[in-house]
């Protein structure tokens, strides 16, 4: 079964747990690994790596110490309300189609 994830791609999360100079801290999501139940988060969660120099059809890839953004757990972020600009729960609702939209649980406003 298909896991339904209530974070997407471009939304703007917030830092609830993890390390101390990560935490409370806000950024987009720039990817989404629904099997891992993870997302990436642009310029936080920053990991570095010691990349050593190697070969690939006739190319050298990049040497030395790569800063790379980690995945961080669902659990550990909250969606930020675009319209009330506070973090929320994420609820469900449909229209009258029948078509699924997110709704912020605190100010009951549509999430695009």
């Amino acid at each position: 079964m298909k896991s339904k994830m209530k974070i997407r791609k471009g939304d703007t999360v917030q830092i609830i747990t993890g390390k101390r100079d990560d935490k409370g801290k806000r950024g987009e999501v720039i990817k989404v690994l629904p099997k891992n139940k993870r997302v990436v988060i642009q310029g936080l969660n920053m990991r570095k790596k010691h990349q050593r120099q190697q070969q690939m059809e006739g190319r050298t890839l990049e040497t030395g110490i790569i800063e790379f953004e980690a995945p961080i757990d669902l659990s550990n972020v909250m969606l930020v309300c675009p319209s009330c600009n506070e973090i929320t729960r994420v609820g469900t609702s449909r229209d009258e189609d029948g078509e699924p939209f997110r709704v912020c649980r605190s100010c009951e406003a549509e999430i695009e």
